[in-house]
């Protein structure tokens, strides 16, 4: 065993767990997962069948992340958000079979209590505020906040809001990359 899962963790058979990953307390990993290299696995989170997680995902404590989510590398989920898999659910109805995927894109962060409703992805290093409700497709580098989520500016990819010239040309603070705002999309020069 490449990772470590404490005592009281339950990793059901079929799972991939990639080399470095951590799983720590009362967390539930369930069947035919692929879970990525340095994921770290926080307390009492739930990763539904099937689910795939990239390369140095950070999951913190009471996540759930269930069937159809994939998260690309470098992904952060902060505590307590969860992912939707089904648009209307009823408790007398299975919808099993029906789940809509959602995609988050590598670097994204969700914040603390933020809600993904399903079928909506999430782009590249796109930051989700915190107790957000998402209920669109969110473009690569957006900064979204609110219930529902609404874009109010742009993220760089060391987490640093952008503020872009007359030139349409921002500099992150951390990095001093410079990004480009075209046709309201940001890329990297």
């Amino acid at each position: 065993m490449d990772y470590f899962a404490h005592d009281t963790a339950v990793v059901d058979a079929g799972c991939t767990i990639g080399e470095g990953t951590k799983i720590w307390h009362f967390s539930h990993i369930m069947p035919d997962c692929n879970i990525g290299v340095q994921c770290n696995i926080g307390q009492n989170v739930v990763v539904s069948p099937e689910v795939i997680l990239g390369d140095n995902v950070k999951v913190q404590n009471n996540v759930s992340i269930y069937t159809g989510v994939i998260c690309e590398d470098d992904v952060f989920l902060g505590p307590s958000m969860v992912f939707t898999n089904v648009v209307n659910p009823r408790s007398a109805i299975n919808r099993r079979g029906s789940y809509s995927k959602t995609i988050v894109k590598k670097g994204a962060s969700i914040g603390a209590n933020a809600t993904i409703v399903c079928g909506h992805n999430i782009g590249k290093f796109a930051f989700i505020g915190a107790g957000a409700v998402v209920t669109k497709t969110i473009p690569d580098y957006a900064l979204v906040v609110g219930n529902p989520a609404r874009q109010v500016g742009w993220m760089s990819e060391f987490g640093h809001r952008l503020e872009f010239d007359k030139n349409n040309e921002a500099i992150c603070l951390e990095s001093n990359e410079v990004y480009i705002l075209k046709n309201n999309t940001v890329r990297k020069k």
